[in-house]
């Protein structure tokens, strides 16, 4: 055997072992912005069930709201029917708009804020709106790693041809920022 064949086989061998640790390193990060987006999902899922309890005690006080309720209850449903992450992630930012308005139309009536069940309530939802804030930024921390990964040299050479897609991070809604108006 000469010394050209032999290069070449190393080189060759160099060349799927990098192959091999870039393809196993992109499967790592795809799987662990799959995780991210499980535990937002989670959290999710605890949030469509507090919302439930929450609107029901709701409507023992503001019944002619009805207006409101509807559409934390749409938005709610819409969460749960969505095919998709991204999906998800728009209805949800729909959701957070509703409960803002709801929260909104609560100020107005000072015996459902000081209701007992309607506090526990709104301070469990409190609790795991915080945990979904701290999952979307682990999520968009996430897949900024695994973006970043497909699209950096070498992977990009390799990336789009074993499947891997850049994927969506979570974005508030553009009027996030902005209080929600009750007008009576």
């Amino acid at each position: 055997m000469s010394i050209a064949v032999i290069v070449v086989l190393v080189v060759l061998v160099v060349l799927v072992v990098a192959v091999i640790g870039l393809y196993n390193n992109l499967v790592k990060l795809r799987n662990m912005v799959d995780n991210a987006w499980a535990q937002i999902d989670v959290q999710l899922q605890r949030r469509l069930d507090l919302i439930t309890n929450l609107v029901e005690t709701v409507k023992g006080y503001a019944s002619h709201e009805s207006g409101t309720l509807e559409g934390v209850t749409q938005a709610r449903t819409a969460v749960m029917n969505a095919p998709s992450p991204e999906g998800k992630m728009r209805a949800d930012n729909l959701l957070t708009g509703a409960l803002k308005n709801l929260f909104a139309v609560a100020e107005a009536y000072p015996d459902l804020k000081a209701n007992a069940n309607f506090q526990q309530l709104q301070s469990e939802l409190s609790s795991t709106e915080d945990k979904i804030s701290y999952m979307r930024q682990s999520y968009n921390d996430t897949v900024m790693k695994f973006n970043t990964a497909i699209q950096t040299f070498p992977a990009v050479l390799i990336a789009g041809a074993m499947g891997f897609r850049e994927r969506q991070s979570f974005d508030a809604v553009a009027a996030a920022d902005v209080a929600p108006e009750v007008r009576f």
